[in-house]
C-alpha cells in the first residue's frame, strides 16, 4: 500500500474519546500519515458533561491554509467531522479546493445530530451550512437523524426500505456522490449500514447491542476512512468499521462507569488485522 497523507478536520474534545482523539490514532493505525486541523477545542465533549469549555478555532483556518498553499502541502483525502461553527464550512471548502490532490477523496461525516435531535450548540442555520458541505462530498457518512435534517425528510424511528431509499436519493440529489448511511435497522435485534455507491444499494447487517456509547460515530467514520484509504472497497470498509465498533461497544460494557466514550484503543490491533 502507498504511504498516503490524509487531513482530518474536526474538534479536539480533550476528554471523552471522540473526534480527533479518536480519528488520529485510528487513521494512524491504518497506516496513514495523518495531518489534523482542529475546528474547536472543548474541555470535554458535549454529551453528559456539564459546564464544558468551548473555543472556536475558525479564525485560524485561513492563515493555516495559506501557509499550506505556500508550502505546496497536498493530501490524498480530506475527512471532516464535528465543526464548531457555520463560518468553518466555507473555510473547509476552500481548504479542500486548495489542498486536495487531483483524484483525492473528500469524505464528510456531518456530525451534528442523533436520536432525532440536533446537538446542543447547533440550529437550522448550521444545518443549511452542512448541506452545502455535504453537497461536495465524494462519500457522505450520516446517521438517519442527520440524513433527515440534511434532506428535510421527517425523522422516523420505525421505517422500511422505501423510507431509506428516499433518504438516499435525496442525499444524492443535494450533491453527495456516494452515501454510507449508518444505524439502519430493518428488524428487531439487528442494525446495519447501507452503502449507496454509484447508484447501487448494498446492506451490511450486524447485531444491535443493548448498550451504546458516545463517540461510536467518530470511531465508525474514522475506521471507514482508514480502511478505504488502505485500499478496501466502500462495502468492505463499511463492514470492517461496523464490526470494529461492535467490538468496541462490547469491550466498553465490561468497564464500570465508562459512560463517556468507547474503549477503542486496546482493540486497535483487531482493526489492523482486519485490514490484512
Amino acid at each position: 500500500m502507498d504511504y498516503k497523507r490524509i487531513l482530518t478536520i474536526q474538534d479536539i474534545s480533550c476528554v471523552g474519546q471522540c473526534s480527533l482523539t479518536v480519528a488520529l490514532p485510528i487513521l494512524s493505525a491504518c497506516g496513514l500519515e495523518t495531518a489534523i486541523l482542529p475546528s474547536a477545542v472543548l474541555s470535554t465533549h458535549t454529551a453528559g458533561f456539564k459546564g464544558f469549555t468551548f473555543r472556536d478555532l475558525a479564525g485560524d483556518m485561513p492563515s493555516i491554509n495559506e501557509h499550506w498553499k505556500n508550502e505546496g502541502i497536498k493530501f490524498e483525502a480530506v475527512y471532516t467531522g464535528y465543526l464548531g461553527s457555520i463560518d468553518q464550512v466555507d473555510y473547509v471548502l476552500n481548504i479542500v479546493k486548495t489542498t486536495l490532490n487531483d483524484g483525492g477523496l473528500f469524505i464528510v461525516d456531518p456530525a451534528m445530530a442523533d436520536n432525532g435531535k440536533l446537538y446542543p450548540i447547533f440550529d437550522d442555520e448550521y444545518v443549511k451550512a452542512m448541506v452545502r458541505l455535504s453537497a461536495k462530498a465524494d462519500y457522505l457518512l450520516p446517521n438517519i437523524t442527520e440524513a433527515c435534517f440534511l434532506t428535510g425528510v421527517e425523522y422516523k424511528e420505525e421505517y422500511d426500505r422505501e423510507y431509506i431509499d428516499l433518504l438516499l436519493k435525496k442525499l444524492v440529489a443535494i450533491g453527495a456522490k456516494n452515501v454510507i448511511l449508518t444505524g439502519v435497522s430493518y428488524k428487531s435485534g439487528t442494525t446495519g449500514v447501507v452503502v449507496y455507491e454509484n447508484g447501487n444499494y448494498a446492506y451490511y447487517e450486524h447485531i444491535k447491542l443493548s448498550n451504546s456509547c458516545h463517540g461510536t460515530g467518530d470511531i465508525y467514520a474514522s475506521a471507514f476512512v482508514g480502511a478505504m484509504m488502505h485500499g478496501k472497497t466502500a462495502f468492505e470498509s463499511a463492514k470492517i468499521a461496523a464490526d470494529y465498533v461492535v467490538e468496541c461497544i462490547k469491550a466498553t460494557a465490561e468497564e464500570k462507569n465508562h459512560w463517556y466514550g468507547a474503549k477503542f484503543e486496546p482493540l486497535l490491533k483487531n482493526l489492523i488485522e482486519k485490514l490484512g
